[in-house]
């Protein structure tokens, strides 16, 4: 995954050195199905379309690391809910790509024990030599790397596969690995199945274990249509000013996401859609959270073998386009 990455980093800086500046005549964009926000209204209802004068055209994925490699393969240009750790990964490597937005901010990805096994917090320990399925690269790795830490497991005893959430979970209840790490709604109730999460909401919050994820571009989409990006992170902005959790909204936006209408009110009870003068105030700028992240991100990954970072992470991170 890393020497796919790395190689289409160098084809995407060498096509932004030759290709001409062009205005876009429609727009790609990335999102994840079992990952319910108010954006998909307007999604479904196609107020991006409308109000941005081309047809946007979404495709889902199932790791944010798969939409930074459509991204700098050129079939995406914006990817909406992108996990941040996926986001440092892309940028340690040289992708040309940058933050423009928070998407959504909510507690910690879980990571589901087997039942069969009698692990908890009290006696984690036993985790180590076992197997875990991790979507690498992920916030949902991250949360696995911060929480074993806070349980003081020791990760390099035990055998780590990537899997995406959909199999984690499918391994979790056939045998194959021990714990697994999820994220997804219709993933983490399959995992709960069979499961029970290592650290509990209460847990991951007094050990400061928490997510966010973030709306990015490639910079030559940002350069060259800077008003499309506007025009669509406005657009994001009045859907979440405008959602209430109606029943009709809730069915919408289910529907969207492939889940149950009662699974996507109770995933989305934990999510919280920063407004465009919170991302502002408390994501962007000097001392922002999200540079502040992203940092502590780079050194987590960098400690897993990921390239060290050239320059500063916040340089990629740019909150212009919400003013």
């Amino acid at each position: 995954m890393k020497k796919l990455l790395s190689s289409i980093v160098a084809g995407a800086a060498m096509l932004s050195v030759t290709a001409p500046a062009q205005a876009a005549d429609s727009v790609n964009a990335a999102f994840f199905l079992e990952w319910a926000t108010p954006n998909q209204i307007a999604k479904v209802d196609k107020a991006y379309d409308d109000a941005m004068g081309v047809d946007v055209n979404w495709t889902d994925f199932g790791t944010g690391v798969a939409m930074t490699e459509a991204m700098l393969a050129g079939d995406i240009d914006i990817a909406f809910s992108q996990g941040l750790a996926p986001f440092v990964t892309a940028i340690q490597q040289g992708a040309p790509l940058k933050m423009v937005g928070i998407a959504v901010a909510y507690g910690a990805n879980k990571c589901f024990v087997r039942n069969d096994l009698g692990i908890t917090t009290a006696n984690a320990s036993e985790l180590e030599g076992m197997t875990a399925a991790v979507p690498l690269n992920t916030m949902a790795d991250f949360s696995f790397r911060k929480q074993m830490a806070a349980l003081g497991v020791d990760t390099s005893t035990m055998t780590i596969v990537d899997q995406a959430p959909p199999d984690g979970a499918v391994s979790l209840a056939d045998g194959s690995v021990d714990i697994a790490c999820i994220f997804g709604g219709n993933s983490s109730k399959a995992a709960g199945e069979v499961g029970t999460p290592i650290m509990n909401d209460d847990q991951l919050a007094d050990a400061g274990i928490n997510s966010f994820d973030v709306i990015s571009v490639t910079e030559s989409f940002a350069t060259e249509n800077p008003d499309l990006l506007r025009t669509f992170l406005e657009v994001t902005e009045e859907a979440n000013a405008a959602w209430t959790a109606s029943d009709e909204q809730i069915a919408k936006v289910a529907a969207d996401a492939g889940m149950s209408a009662a699974d996507t009110r109770a995933q989305m009870a934990g999510f919280v859609f920063p407004s465009a003068e919170e991302q502002l105030a408390d994501y962007f700028g000097n001392n922002g959270i999200a540079g502040a992240a992203a940092e502590s991100l780079g050194v987590t990954f960098v400690k897993t073998n990921v390239k060290g970072i050239t320059g500063s992470i916040s340089a990629t991170i740019d909150g212009s386009y919400l003013q």
